[in-house]
């Protein structure tokens, strides 16, 4: 039996590139979106992705068993709100994706306005539009192949006669809404948006249509009503607006953008967001303030707990991150390369097996004569002042403070990982934990290297998140003894002034 959406009379997060990820769903749901799209998600990177049932976070998650990475994740608190968008070419792999998703997301988007050279090329987003076999044959695929609705979303074209006719082609194939943002392939967002073009396609067609690109007539609530009402349409779909002040969807009225970027901070520690992609989203919310004292503290920043440390949220930050790693969660940390299994299947060191057997490698055993010394050290480039205190260059002033050779380094890439081991006065230094680029990888091993000869602290690595702590060492007894106090809401707990370390997924 098909689930089923009424589009009418919805106000919508729009599908944002490295924005609409959870906690920007959330936030948005939660100052009264009744619907949110994700960014736009290729669908070869769904596909490669494997699901995981996440226990700490209460998440599903689909993860790329190539780096870790978290393509998509979702949580019970977007449940039915949540609309998948793609971008594809296929109608094959968008019948694919759909049939593996259907189970997590609400509705499926079809991105059909996207203006960027790689989607272009690609045979995706707006390219669709001059391509209307294959674009039907795609929303065909997925209405006969899926049992949510589907949409698409689509730009205006120079000739508004040909939008019309294109809108009621793609209306036949029986997609439930259409998105329609008000400019065309070569319009930016400085141009105007077409609010007659939109009424014109609305007016034409029988399904909902979901007004786009009017955000620079938009602050609160009330102007998105209004641009709804000049495009003859009930529903909007809000982007940019939002993503400078996600409260601009609330009845009454907008928060101060500390108190919004605090929620999302929250929101984004609650549910183990990236910190690449929480300062990015933090970024576009500052706007002309990333010139500011804040904006430059931000910029510098490059853990969660960095960037929380800026709006007086480390405490809420260190203690959760905490509290999820002892409780097992599956990070950045965790991550192994895959290999192959011994039933021929390929599984991931230390995590569930993978889907692909391409590209899975054997591990051969370490016949190596010198001794190996390992630690899980990750190297987080901001902890460092300047390139004569990186990792590397203590350890060449410590060989030539002692009279002994150099370093030898040697780097091993699985997938898309990295991991460096050094060979240093008759025996060997790596880290687990596997980086994503080769420079990185070095330093880390480095950092393991000096960890082991006492010229870098077991202490100070766990304090600025090198390393994490012990299960049962200081650092547990401190998350111990503010449980029964803490609340969830973040400078609420007490603190001594100890200093507390800091865990990082990097």
């Amino acid at each position: 039996m098909k689930s089923d959406i009424d589009y009418r009379n919805k106000l919508v997060l729009a599908p944002m590139v490295r924005v609409g990820t959870l906690p920007m769903r959330l936030l948005a749901l939660e100052y009264g979106a009744d619907l949110v799209y994700t960014e736009e998600i290729i669908d070869w990177k769904l596909l490669r992705a494997e699901r995981h049932t996440n226990e700490v976070l209460g998440t599903i998650d689909y993860i790329d068993t190539t780096d870790g990475t978290v393509v998509f994740r979702t949580c019970p608190d977007e449940r039915g709100k949540v609309v998948l968008q793609i971008g594809t070419a296929s109608a094959e792999r968008a019948v694919a994706v759909g049939q593996m998703m259907q189970n997590d997301v609400a509705a499926i988007d079809v991105n059909m306005g996207c203006p960027k050279d790689f989607s272009i090329k690609g045979g995706m987003g707006v390219a669709l539009l001059y391509d209307l076999p294959r674009a039907k044959a795609i929303l065909e695929g997925l209405v006969q192949g899926v049992r949510i609705p589907v949409t698409c979303k689509i730009r205006v074209m120079p000739d508004l006669d040909e939008t019309v006719a294109l809108a009621k082609e793609l209306q036949s194939t029986g997609i439930r809404a259409i998105g329609v943002h008000g400019r065309t392939k070569t319009e930016r967002p400085r141009d105007p948006v077409n609010e007659g073009a939109i009424a014109r396609v609305a007016n034409a067609l029988h399904i909902p249509v979901i007004a786009n690109g009017g955000s620079q007539s938009i602050t609160r609530r009330h102007d998105i009503l209004r641009f709804a009402q000049r495009c003859s349409t009930t529903s909007v779909m809000v982007a940019r607006a939002a993503e400078w002040n996600c409260s601009v969807f609330r009845a009454d009225g907008p928060l101060p953008l500390d108190d919004v970027i605090r929620r999302y901070l929250e929101l984004s520690v609650r549910y183990d967001n990236s910190p690449s992609n929480t300062k990015y989203c933090v970024q576009m919310m500052l706007r002309s303030l990333q010139e500011s004292p804040i904006g430059r503290r931000l910029l510098d920043s490059q853990t969660m707990q960095q960037i929380c440390d800026i709006w007086e949220m480390g405490e809420y930050c260190r203690e959760t991150q905490l509290r999820y790693h002892f409780a097992g969660i599956k990070g950045r940390r965790a991550c192994r390369p895959r290999t192959q299994s011994g039933d021929g299947g390929s599984v991931a060191e230390g995590n569930e097996p993978t889907a692909s057997k391409k590209q899975c490698l054997e591990e051969s055993p370490d016949s190596d004569p010198e001794p190996l010394n390992e630690e899980n050290v990750c190297f987080i480039r901001s902890n460092f002042i300047d390139d004569n205190s990186l990792p590397k260059s203590k350890l060449y002033l410590h060989a030539v403070r002692n009279g002994l050779p150099r370093a030898q380094y040697e780097v091993q890439q699985k997938d898309k990982l990295f991991r460096a081991t050094i060979r240093f006065d008759g025996q060997r230094y790596t880290s687990s934990f596997w980086e994503k680029n080769k420079r990185y990888a070095e330093q880390a091993a480095a950092l393991v290297c000096l960890l082991k000869r006492g010229v870098e602290s077991r202490d100070e690595l766990i304090r600025n998140g090198a390393m994490l702590p012990a299960k049962n060492g200081p650092a547990a007894a401190v998350v111990e003894l503010t449980e029964s106090s803490k609340t969830d809401a973040p400078g609420e707990s007490e603190t001594n002034g100890e200093a507390r370390p800091m865990v990082e997924s990097c």
